[in-house]
């Protein structure tokens, strides 16, 4: 009989999932299976994956390899670019090794810079995303789209039919459901699960290379998680719900989160990459312009790269309500220079609704933790 794993274990399994999915991607290379390597979040997946091939995210969060990029980065750079490129020199990231396409978009200045370089390491194709969200940028996106699937049916020599890809924008709009029901359990109150739980879901599950499978066992998560809630299983206790936002965070960036949770505060809510907005919107199925569609969805997305970027805004403003948000904590990385400049509009909106702010600026050191801890405890102790 096999026995039923408790829900601590099954986040570990979650948070573990990045490393443990090395095994089946070697598993899966042997099978000529294709992996593409991605960076972002406006990175279209559908079309990735109806090439046959799979999508696999290769942003770092720790500074183990940065003195080795730093040998050709200047050293004033933002820690997460430096970290992506420091793993790809190094060849200390497998997902980046066994890639047989690395797809960039020109985000910020420190990525478009880093494709470049990564192209002496490996096949490199960077798709240009508009700056703004209008109707001119909505064709340069879908034509970017396009040129991708071009790109895909070029390198692994295959074609990339509509009905193809109209069955990978089903898969992943159900995954995007799944994974929005469940950090939606946060607005419970008190929460059912520490942050430090929800994050490792969120970002494991993209580790889970059969994204049907995948999607099933977070609807069974749900479903178990708000059981146990509901017979008073309850591990979590009301405390100050703090709302995390700003630059992409995970790995050594996690500090922030720990410190808001050991000096006191709930992490209910992330609006971050790898939080709502990678997931807040699906694509429309229901047109005929599927490729329009998915390019739609992805320049939705709100990221301090656009100018402006109501979109975050607007995000913002629902989450705020929506998870009974009692502080905001923004991250920033060193020298994320959007993410820094747009910190001013964040607050500004978040004051003037009359929720307590804090920014941090950090990087991917342990340096900080001590002062960390200290600001979090005063910022809870004031809620």
């Amino acid at each position: 009989m096999e026995l039923v794993k408790n829900l601590p274990e099954v986040f570990e399994e979650f948070s573990e999932q990045r490393k443990n999915s090395f095994i089946p991607l070697m598993e899966m290379k042997k099978k000529d299976i294709p992996f593409v390597g991605t960076f972002c979040t406006y990175t279209p997946n559908e079309v990735i994956m109806a090439a046959g091939a799979v999508p696999v995210g290769l942003c770092s969060f720790s500074d183990e390899t940065i003195p080795d990029a730093e040998e050709d980065l200047p050293r004033n750079l933002c820690p997460l670019v430096k970290s992506s490129y420091g793993f790809a020199k190094t060849q200390k990231c497998p997902f980046f090794y066994f890639s047989d396409l690395i797809v960039g978009e020109t985000t910020c200045d420190g990525k478009k810079k880093m494709y470049e370089m990564l192209g002496e390491f490996k096949n490199v194709h960077t798709m240009e995303l508009p700056n703004r969200q209008s109707e001119m940028g909505r064709k340069l996106w879908r034509d970017e789209v396009v040129k991708l699937k071009e790109k895909l049916e070029e390198q692994f020599g295959v074609e990339i039919t509509e009905e193809k890809v109209r069955e990978q924008v089903g898969i992943m709009n159900r995954s995007r459901a799944a994974l929005k029901d469940f950090y939606e359990l946060m607005k419970l109150d008190p929460p059912p699960m520490a942050g430090l739980n929800l994050y490792s879901v969120l970002y494991g599950a993209n580790f889970k290379f059969d994204r049907e499978k995948a999607t099933e066992e977070v609807i069974a998560l749900t479903e178990r998680v708000k059981k146990e809630y509901d017979e008073g299983n309850r591990p979590i206790p009301r405390r100050p719900r703090i709302l995390v936002t700003g630059c992409p965070i995970g790995g050594n960036a996690m500090k922030v989160v720990r410190a808001i949770e050991e000096n006191g505060g709930n992490v209910v809510c992330y609006e971050n990459c790898s939080g709502a907005k990678s997931v807040d919107e699906l694509i429309r199925e229901d047109t005929d312009d599927i490729y329009q569609a998915i390019a739609d969805r992805y320049l939705n997305i709100g990221c301090s790269v656009m100018t402006p970027d109501s979109n975050r805004l607007k995000l913002m403003e629902r989450l705020l309500e929506e998870y009974k948000i009692d502080g905001v904590v923004e991250v920033v990385l060193q020298a994320c220079h959007t993410y820094n400049v747009e910190s001013y509009s964040i607050k500004r909106l978040v004051t003037d609704k009359g929720y307590p702010y804090m920014a941090i600026e950090t990087d991917y050191s342990q340096a900080d933790i001590g002062q960390l801890n200290t600001r979090c405890a005063a910022f809870i102790e004031m809620l």
